[in-house]
């Protein structure tokens, strides 16, 4: 599935989600968890993660921190009390999106 167009304007809350579940995690560790989750489906190359990253460390919603991991730094991240408040926001308006694409493309939710 060629998704590279319809990631680019979810790629943000994405990672803000994935930082809300798992608390912290490292670049790669962001694109294998995306990788699994969507059973290979969705590829997340480092060319669009890190500018993502980049740019919500720049708005305040992320933190980082780095550790040495077998002699390698490996740099952390994980959301800020303002980037907790806006993951909630950015999820309830790609739920709302999500809605009216299906109804204008008259797709009929899947049922969990």
């Amino acid at each position: 599935m060629n998704n590279s167009s319809l990631l680019k304007g979810t790629l943000q809350t994405i990672i803000l989600k994935l930082l809300e579940d798992s608390g912290q995690m490292y670049g790669y560790e962001i694109t294998q968890k995306v990788k699994e989750l969507t059973q290979g489906a969705v590829v997340l190359t480092q060319g669009a993660l890190y500018p993502a990253l980049h740019k919500l460390e720049a708005e305040g919603l992320l933190q980082t921190y780095t550790e040495i991991v077998d002699n390698r730094v490996r740099k952390y991240y994980r959301l800020t009390q303002d980037g907790k408040k806006d993951v909630t926001i950015k999820l309830e308006e790609a739920q709302a999106f999500i809605q009216q694409l299906q109804a204008l493309l008259n797709i009929k939710p899947a049922l969990s």
